[in-house]
């Protein structure tokens, strides 16, 4: 059962601007990444369930969050159905992200009130996501679209928050090209969680990268 409501989670992206995303299939690793994410202030993590036993994996880190890291907030993406959404729920998923747009995912969130964030590439299915009771939509893939992209549809819909993810990185020129543009956070995974950091174990870096990215954001906003 999810710790916090999608309103908290609404807020809590639109307060710190970033939501880190990665996949691993050890839990160890997993959660040495989600100390150092939470060491340099996030309090949002994306686990993409991207391989096989993805769920198992995803209960213990969230375990692991719930007793030692107070304040961060653990979700799931890459979801492509409601089955999946419902199971990662059952283990304390507190937003499920997914790579498109699904009715049937939006049904089980909202019955739970749990936040969900489809994956959109028009206006139209952002409207659509929006009637079906979307926060935040997930522009996806973001670099394909663009901060362009961003700015344009916030002209007729000035209520739509958007989180683009892909094509994002942690520099000031790319950050500030998106929140100029209007969204309301970013999601970043390997250009933020590195190969190079998981194969390394430089895990102090990937804090001061994430620090570095924050005090970014917060400046832009």
């Amino acid at each position: 059962m999810a710790k916090y409501t999608r309103i908290e989670v609404a807020m809590a992206m639109q307060q710190t601007g970033l939501v880190p995303l990665f996949f691993h299939k050890d839990p160890e690793l997993g959660k040495k990444v989600v100390k150092a994410c939470y060491d340099g202030g996030a309090r949002l993590l994306e686990f993409t369930s991207r391989g096989d036993f993805a769920h198992m994996v995803f209960e213990e880190l969230n375990q692991y969050v719930l007793k030692e890291l107070p304040g961060m907030i653990m979700g799931v993406g890459s979801v492509t159905d409601a089955a999946a959404a419902s199971l990662y729920m059952q283990l304390g998923a507190n937003f499920v992200v997914t790579p498109v747009l699904r009715e049937d995912i939006a049904v089980v969130c909202n019955r739970r009130k749990v936040l969900w964030s489809p994956g959109c590439g028009s206006l139209t299915e952002i409207a659509k996501a929006e009637e079906l009771g979307c926060e935040i939509v997930k522009l996806f893939p973001g670099g394909i679209y663009g901060p362009s992209f961003v700015k344009a549809i916030k002209g007729p819909c000035p209520w739509t928050s958007v989180m683009p993810t892909g094509g994002v990185s942690p520099t000031e020129e790319n950050l500030r090209s998106w929140f100029q543009a209007g969204v309301t956070c970013v999601g970043m995974g390997s250009q933020l969680i590195s190969k190079e950091i998981l194969e390394t174990g430089n895990f102090d870096a990937l804090s001061s990268t994430v620090r570095e990215t924050l005090d970014i954001i917060q400046n832009l906003k």
